[in-house]
């Protein structure tokens, strides 16, 4: 390195006297053996960049996915590997580099300086580019990256694009926070004296893998919209969002800038795409019109999609309030802002102890809630038994409840006094289902009408017996077909069945059965005992066991 720095200094000394032909053969001369000298730099240069990937081991993955070290690590089979802390050397464990020691860095340096210095610095940086833009891409097509253009984007089937954005959204946030950071720490250390360089270099290398994924994110923000579209949007949004912050500090100021306001534009959109998405779930929900109504009053399959699609979407509720939050902020300060993103407390009928303070994600829940109640009243009209229309909106009713209760982040904004006024209609289901069940039987109970002149009429007797028969039969026939998924809700509603039929029953036929005469005109009219009755309230709602299976 001291020859080489020797003969650089030597040949720009001569430079001088190129024109003179006294001296032109030893100045071409030197000249010649300095071109050879940063040759050979720029070889050793390559070498060394390139030496670091050709000692990389490669972890060949099992048929889980992991290779077979870490397997024996997790099963705890012999053979497994020593603590990492034992395994690799010092340098290579605290080493910042992309795979270099910090004596291969340091004799990167020295080359460097020496090959720019001696007027090498555009062969200097071609070289780098190549080699560590190269060992970049390896490393990214190793986990999947591909470039795929807005228009790829835009053509590829759904299925195709679902199993891109994982494998985008990872390689970014690799990118992120392990690539750029040591290609960073690499390029200022190699090109630590020339610290524009570095940053150009940095640039270049970084930048077009950010535009790329950019691109990508665009492309996506512009598919055609789906509630199953959901999910991978906002996992893209969470990326730019997260990952661009991460790059922070890497870039200079005005670089930086740009990048952010492209990133912050490609956000926005995919963040509009997403309210979009979520949004169409209350449109379903409003062109739901089935006029098919549910067997047995069962819980509709409109409910069970509303309120799984919630619990999926509310794993990304910090998410879906900033997105919510940020464009209801562009909503406001647009002229043409749409009132339902304002959180109208007049519209949501949902939400927490302060509605008047509402935000825009949670006003968009109740708005969800509200329809879907809407809905699910209209479709219970379509039962001609209104028992049934009651059992209907309690299956139903209590789903959404135990849902909501489940998750403890759709609770907090839905809120206590929510969850209050829908146990409160439960209650109310409950009451009035008993009303247009029960209170008809009983009526064939009552003691009063069946003395005539204060005697014991054997004909209106015989008359009530024949109507509770008939009547009880009938609800056991009918109600043993309908569905009550629920077991607590079951329960509660056989207890509460019970708790009215069977003392009144008991009484009744305490009372007067023995106006009966023993035998044939006793077991004509007398068709159940007290356990009889009992028996037969536990096989209510049970519905049809071919077609009715207890679903969570």
């Amino acid at each position: 390195m001291e020859i080489v720095n020797r003969f650089s200094r030597l040949a720009s000394s001569l430079n001088e006297f190129r024109s003179d032909p006294d001296h032109a053969h030893l100045v071409n001369r030197i000249g010649s053996i300095h071109q050879r000298a940063m040759s050979y730099l720029e070889d050793e240069f390559g070498f060394l960049l390139q030496e670091h990937t050709n000692q990389q081991p490669v972890q060949e993955p099992d048929s889980a996915g992991k290779s077979s070290s870490a397997k024996a690590a997790e099963t705890g089979e012999e053979g497994s590997p020593l603590p990492e802390s034992q395994s690799k050397p010092e340098e290579e464990k605290e080493s910042p580099y992309p795979g270099y020691s910090e004596e291969t860095v340091t004799n990167l340096s020295n080359i460097a300086s020496q090959m720019i210095a001696g007027g090498y610095e555009s062969e200097c940086c071609q070289v780098y580019m190549i080699v560590r833009r190269h060992a970049l891409d390896e490393t990214l097509i190793q986990s999947g990256f591909e470039k795929i253009s807005i228009d790829d984007v835009q053509k590829m089937a759904w299925e195709n694009l679902e199993r891109e954005i994982p494998i985008m959204t990872s390689i970014i946030k690799e990118c992120a926070s392990v690539h750029f950071p040591k290609e960073h720490k690499l390029v200022h250390s190699v090109f630590s004296n020339y610290p524009s360089l570095s940053i150009s270099l940095f640039s270049n290398l970084s930048r077009g893998i950010l535009i790329q994924f950019l691109n990508f994110a665009e492309g996506v923000a512009m598919s055609k919209r789906s509630t199953e579209k959901l999910f991978k949007f906002l996992d893209m949004y969470e990326t730019l969002r997260d990952g661009f912050a991460a790059i922070e500090g890497l870039y200079p100021e005005e670089s930086e800038s740009e990048l952010k306001t492209e990133a912050t534009t490609v956000k926005g959109r995919i963040g509009e795409a997403a309210i979009n998405i979520f949004s169409d779930l209350e449109h379903s929900i409003k062109n739901d019109h089935g006029k098919t109504p549910v067997p047995g009053g069962a819980v509709h399959p409109l409910t069970r999609y509303t309120m799984n699609y919630l619990k999926y979407a509310f794993e990304y509720k910090s998410t879906l309030e900033n997105v919510f939050r940020d464009h209801s902020k562009i909503e406001r300060a647009d002229s043409t802002s749409r009132p339902r993103f304002e959180g109208d407390s007049n519209q949501a009928g949902g939400g927490g102890d302060q509605d008047n303070n509402q935000s825009p994600f949670a006003g968009q829940l109740a708005r969800i809630m509200d329809f879907l109640d809407q809905n699910l009243e209209s479709k219970s009209q379509l039962y001609r038994d209104v028992s049934l229309c009651c059992i209907f909106m309690m299956n139903n009713g209590r789903y959404i409840l135990q849902k909501i209760k489940s998750s403890p982040e759709i609770h907090c904004v839905m809120g206590d006094p929510w969850c209050r006024r829908k146990s409160s209609d439960l209650r109310n289901y409950h009451k009035g289902y008993q009303r247009e069940t029960w209170s008809k039987l009983l009526g064939c109970l009552a003691q009063e009408g069946v003395q005539v002149h204060g005697k014991v009429s054997k004909t209106v007797l015989k008359e009530r017996f024949k109507n509770f028969n008939i009547m009880f039969d009938e609800i056991h026939r009918t109600q043993s077909q309908w569905v009550v998924s629920d077991e607590q809700l079951q329960s509660e509603l056989r207890v509460s069945i019970a708790a009215v039929v069977i003392p009144a029953y008991r009484a009744f036929l305490g009372r007067f059965s023995q106006y009966f005469t023993p035998g044939r005109q006793y077991e004509k009219y007398v068709k159940y005992q007290a356990e009889d009755i009992e028996n037969c309230v536990e096989e209510l709602f049970e519905g049809n066991a071919s077609s009715i299976a207890r679903r969570r």
